[in-house]
């Protein structure tokens, strides 16, 4: 993936509930995804960003 696009450096809104399922209801991301962000490359965090982004995420104050 050449030339990926700028993004903050994580989808964290300070928002964070997986109360009812494994997908935080801020970002988006699921439980794994979050414990892994920080060891993640570039392009897996790219492929995270265009899956929420796609889904709506990330939320503030849902």
């Amino acid at each position: 993936m050449a030339d990926l696009p700028v993004r903050p450096d994580t989808p964290c809104v300070a928002v964070c509930s997986t109360t009812f399922d494994e997908i935080c209801r801020g970002c988006g991301r699921s439980v794994v995804e979050v414990a892994h962000w920080v060891s993640m490359s570039a392009e897996q965090k790219e492929l995270v960003w265009q899956r929420i982004l796609a889904q709506g995420y990330p939320r503030r104050n849902t």
